[in-house]
């Protein structure tokens, strides 16, 4: 079998961070690999698996433990084995913050915009509101009005009621508007959202991970062991990226945006990588009852198709 030489430049980059964010990668595992074939596995395999990432079993068993403190993950036990799996409350955030990256995001749009009027806060609420709001892509567009040109009200308002300030403000849709996209709408797109920065970090990924694309697309025989290792560092970048996007209509965004070119190269990198990824899975992992479920129908909706 080929190896993958654009393999080690990523996994050196990886390992080289300080600290090492093994909480961050097994959240990514769990959401990306193991929350498709049932959600459980035994730490044991978990322990091998992440191994070539520089994740020692001291330093593993020292982040499982963390993350079911912190609520992420729930253990049962076995005889002299322990398997973990996501907590209710850990799968309910993983697809919260799952759904972004794996779904289409060029939904057509009509020039409407959702703003909450935040008033009736103070600085520290309205802070902490923002906070729990950036994924529905709100900006601060003027002193105490929040607004979003892309959020699905219904999430808007349980969030809301999550953080207890429903009833302390008011949430307003404007009408279509004609002019979807006009100067005045740029510019202000321009000053409440720092696209600058979110464009350069994609650029980043994009020149991290074109190495590995040329690769994958002219290889055949690929390591299944690299490939998952190869798509877990893939998604892992991607997804860091993808939560601190709002997600803005095209129409309010460059004609260059680099996002657009890193969704493009992480779903062909990840349609590429996932049939032997998939197979390395099922090879390495079990559960309480035997070894790994094949994964279930809906993880091959993701991007839009894997098949």
């Amino acid at each position: 079998m080929t190896k993958l030489t654009s393999l080690g430049p990523l996994t050196e980059r990886f390992r080289s961070q300080k600290p090492l964010r093994a909480s961050s990668l097994v959240i990514t595992v769990y959401g990306d690999s193991i929350e498709p074939h049932g959600g459980t596995v035994w730490l044991g395999a978990l322990i091998k698996l992440l191994e070539p990432m520089g994740i020692n079993e001291r330093l593993m068993r020292t982040t499982i433990f963390r993350l079911t403190q912190e609520g992420w993950l729930m253990s049962d036990r076995v005889g002299r084995r322990s398997y973990y799996s996501l907590t209710g409350s850990g799968r309910r955030r993983f697809e919260q913050a799952f759904r972004r990256v794996y779904s289409e995001h060029d939904q057509p749009w009509d020039g409407s915009w959702c703003l909450v009027l935040t008033n009736r806060l103070d600085s520290e609420q309205r802070k902490q509101l923002l906070g729990d709001l950036t994924w529905q892509g709100f900006a601060t567009l003027s002193g105490q009005i929040l607004g979003s040109p892309n959020c699905n009200t219904s999430q808007v308002h349980s969030i809301l009621a999550a953080a207890g300030v429903e009833d302390d403000v008011v949430v307003f849709e404007t009408r279509p508007q004609e002019e979807l996209a006009g100067r005045p709408v740029r510019l202000l797109t321009k000053e409440c959202w720092d696209l600058q920065t979110l464009g350069r970090q994609y650029e980043e990924f994009l020149n991290h991970f074109r190495p590995l694309w040329q690769e994958v697309s002219e290889l055949t025989d690929l390591r299944p062991q690299e490939c998952f290792l190869a798509r877990t560092l893939l998604i892992h970048e991607y997804r860091k990226l993808v939560l601190r996007d709002p997600l803005l209509p095209d129409e309010l965004l460059p004609g260059d945006w680099e996002g657009r070119a890193a969704r493009q190269l992480c779903r062909n990198i990840y349609r590429a990588l996932t049939p032997a990824a998939e197979q390395w899975l099922e090879e390495s992992l079990e559960t309480a009852e035997g070894p790994l479920p094949v994964a279930a129908n809906g993880f091959y909706k993701r991007f839009g198709g894997l098949k």
